[in-house]
């Protein structure tokens, strides 16, 4: 099962074009993340949080939808990010999609990219989507899909990570360490539309940047709707 879970943060543009919503999905929202999926054309199914940043015209909107609220004390160690994860996890999620959790205060957004390492993710697919930006964490090996001319970015998180073996980047590793700190994994190229990155130590912060479409490209698919 997959869980979106939709932060307050900036609303992404554009959306992803890889995310289509499906019946199944669990549609979570944090606090007034709620804004932002209903902007998205989500409807809320879960609110968790301190709700803070929950007005009540939103909270009776949501309620009116049948949105099931979970409150939070605001005095707690865990964001509300956090705790929408351990939700999602704890009905069975296995694939994890959150939007809106990048951009704005740079605290909130670095510990939200930190929630990928948790030790709970080790087996759960779990991407950041802000725009055409998405982030996830490399733990042994992962797969990339994209355009010939995206890139792709590895950044060592936490440590130093070493036996790095890649294909289908410009600038290929084989068996090389990245330094934590150092930037030399910064701006690779797509080569081919099926990528691999594989890390034998260490953690690995996966940021691809997909090519939007252009206006022609645009055009002319509605044109053939």
């Amino acid at each position: 099962m997959r869980a979106l879970i939709v932060a307050n943060g900036p609303v992404p543009k554009p959306p992803h074009p890889g995310i289509r919503i499906q019946d199944e999905d669990l549609v979570i929202c944090v606090d007034g993340g709620a804004r932002n999926a209903l902007a998205l054309g989500l409807q809320p199914q879960i609110a968790i949080g301190d709700m803070d940043s929950m007005e009540g015209e939103l909270r009776m909107h949501l309620e009116g939808e049948g949105c099931h609220f979970i409150e939070h004390s605001p005095r707690k160690d865990e964001t509300d990010s956090e705790l929408a994860i351990r939700y999602a996890l704890a009905q069975g999620a296995t694939e994890l999609v959150l939007l809106a959790a990048l951009g704005g205060r740079i605290d909130h957004t670095l510990a939200n990219v930190m929630l990928l390492a948790l030790p709970e993710l080790s087996e759960v697919r779990a991407r950041l989507i802000d725009g055409n930006q998405e982030l996830m964490l490399v733990r042994g090996e992962t797969a990339i899909e994209g355009t010939p001319g995206d890139i792709v970015s590895l950044v060592p998180l936490c440590a130093d990570a070493g036996d790095i073996h890649t294909e289908g980047l410009e600038y290929a590793l084989h068996g090389d360490s990245l330094e934590f700190g150092a930037a030399r994994g910064v701006s690779n190229v797509l080569v081919a539309p099926r990528a691999k990155v594989e890390v034998g130590q260490g953690l690995l912060l996966l940021v691809h940047h997909h090519q939007l479409p252009s206006k022609d490209d645009e055009s002319g698919s509605q044109g053939g709707c």
